[in-house]
């Protein structure tokens, strides 16, 4: 039988310092939902580390989801859960978190999966949660470095409907749904990591 996990360069590239920052973002035990899990790389690696973790990892894929299974299966620890079929424009499953979390999603989806993700995560957030996303940003209108304008015209160049977003516009979607900015950390490649946290007295 052909083996199902896809691997991703990047993850081995990354997921050490993501984790880095998830450990000083969320709390010591977290229930966890991450977005777009792709390969299952990144939900592996978290997991194995953080045992204290409850992971969920989430794709709209078929083919990613039955990668995600096949790590689980292969190495995967008791905290790391069968992958759910989640599409964030569309219902979410029942459930709350203490996180959500969504790697390189955002410029590699029209805004309309920003809008959704904004308007949805609040009602699967614990009070004082975490919407954690890791990507490319512009800020202040400008990019980061040479490399993340390349990529933002590559990308336009498949579909004209994604690309590297603005951090503030981002940021604004987040707070008119009740997510606060926290913090802002700059991670290798010239990425950030967005902690967005969910005021503990927000109702949704």
């Amino acid at each position: 039988m052909a083996d199902a996990r896809l691997q991703s360069p990047a993850v081995a590239r990354n997921r050490a310092s993501i984790l880095e920052a998830l450990a000083g973002s969320l709390p010591r035990r977290a229930q966890v939902l991450e977005l777009a899990a792709g390969s299952g790389e990144h939900g592996l690696h978290f997991a194995t580390a953080r045992p204290d973790w409850d992971w969920q990892p989430s794709d709209p894929s078929s083919r990613a989801r039955a990668s995600i299974a096949a790590w689980r299966d292969a190495l995967g620890p008791h905290n790391l859960r069968e992958p759910l079929a989640l599409d964030i424009t569309r219902d979410w499953p029942e459930g709350r978190y203490d996180a959500i979390v969504a790697i390189n999603l955002l410029h590699i989806a029209p805004w309309a999966v920003t809008e959704a993700l904004m308007a949805k995560a609040p009602a699967r957030l614990e009070r004082g949660g975490v919407l954690f996303l890791y990507g490319p940003f512009r800020r202040a209108g400008a990019h980061t470095a040479p490399s993340n304008a390349a990529f933002d015209a590559e990308l336009r160049a498949r579909d004209p409907r994604w690309g590297v977003r603005d951090l503030e516009a981002v940021t604004a979607e987040a707070r008119h749904r009740g997510l606060d900015l926290e913090r802002v950390v700059a991670m290798p490649a010239n990425n950030l990591s967005l902690v967005y946290r969910m005021g503990a007295d927000r109702d949704v």
